[in-house]
């Protein structure tokens, strides 16, 4: 069962790489308010006004998150500002009629920050809107005033743009996913015995540091077993390596099947395991260490067509906050030592009044 250490995670960021919201907001500020500046010397002064609103608008965005780590809201803010400065500059015309021509960078903008899908409907929706502006009968508002050809051209370069930010949009997310997946993959790979697909010791021992730190935080209690292969050379010296190795895995199924929820089980080493047992004192411990006996001791390992038979010693010992966790593993082996050293297929130390199993 592989168990990976938990970590806290506060505000799950998109996977846009949030930083860049800020850099879009800190652009959008210094040209919007350059713009302002333009404006006011040519003494168009409502589009000044504009413009320094917006320019503040972008700051707002960059406060947020450079301050407060406020991706998502910095995110809303720079990009719904720009489709408002947007809609307003296709409206007026800006300077000469040249207003359109910032309408450009909506695209590219909107699929990075908002993703592909999102960032689509979007755009559909800014594009609706302009539309309507363009083809808005002239007598209804005072608005810039476009030719047909302008308009027709117009829309069709903007959803050109559109469509290749989409497909770069597409592409970097296809990437970024498949980069994702190989991580996750090899995180659990480091992380992973290969054969028995078990934890193998290295998160073994993250995990006995998370329990033993959980048992000191809490004050409650928590048991490790280290079970080992009765016999296991015979098995591999008379059925090969390949026996052995069919044993091993499946012997890792019945330990995933029998254990609880809350449990782990790492292969420790060779046929060795280690089992790690939240909320468990020593005598429960005894009890989950003996079903588990008992559920390998009556199995039938089926290897080239021939039916084995195995069984396992098991050594006990309960997390001590008093003793580090190599001290705990130390008593763990001690115990088992002594099951294998006084006949095998028994859980020491024994319960009161068990007997000796054979």
């Amino acid at each position: 069962m592989l168990t990976e250490p938990k970590t806290n995670n506060t505000e799950t960021d998109p996977p846009n790489q949030p930083h860049v919201v800020a850099i879009f907001a800190l652009v959008g500020m210094s040209i919007t308010g350059l713009m302002a500046v333009v404006g006011l010397i040519n003494k168009s002064f409502l589009l000044a006004s504009t413009l320094f609103v917006a320019s503040f608008t972008y700051f707002i965005g960059y406060y947020l998150y450079t301050r407060h780590g406020r991706t998502r809201l910095s995110s809303a803010i720079v990009i719904y500002s720009l489709y408002v400065l947007m809609v307003y500059l296709v409206f007026t015309g800006g300077v000469a009629s040249t207003g359109p021509l910032w309408v450009f960078i909506v695209a590219p903008v909107s699929v990075y920050i908002h993703g592909l899908k999102r960032g689509l409907i979007d755009i559909a929706i800014f594009l609706s809107v302009i539309c309507f502006i363009m083809y808005m009968p002239q007598n209804v508002l005072s608005q810039a005033n476009y030719s047909p050809e302008f308009r027709i051209r117009f829309i069709l370069s903007f959803l050109t743009v559109v469509f290749l930010s989409a497909l770069y949009e597409y592409s970097r997310e296809k990437w970024f996913n498949h980069t994702l997946e190989l991580s996750k993959k090899y995180q659990q790979l480091a992380l992973l015995d290969p054969l028995t697909k078990l934890s193998n010791r290295r998160n073994a021992q993250l995990l006995l540091q998370q329990e033993r730190s959980r048992v000191t935080r809490n004050q409650s209690c928590a048991s490790v077993l280290i079970c080992d292969v009765d016999h296991f050379k015979q098995v591999n010296d008379e059925h090969g390596h390949s026996a052995g190795d069919i044993v091993l895995m499946e012997l890792a199924k019945i330990f995933t099947h029998t254990i609880r929820h809350q449990d782990n089980v790492a292969r420790w080493g060779g046929e060795e395991f280690l089992f790690i047992l939240p909320q468990t004192n020593a005598p429960n411990a005894h009890v989950i260490a003996e079903k588990l006996r008992n559920a390998v001791a009556h199995h039938e390992f089926k290897v080239n067509d021939k039916k084995l038979k195995v069984t396992l010693s098991f050594g006990i010992a309960e997390i001590d906050t008093h003793q580090d966790i190599d001290q705990t593993i130390n008593i763990a082996d001690k115990h088992l030592y002594t099951a294998k050293n006084t006949g095998r297929n028994q859980v020491f130390p024994r319960a009161e009044g068990s007997q000796l199993k054979t």
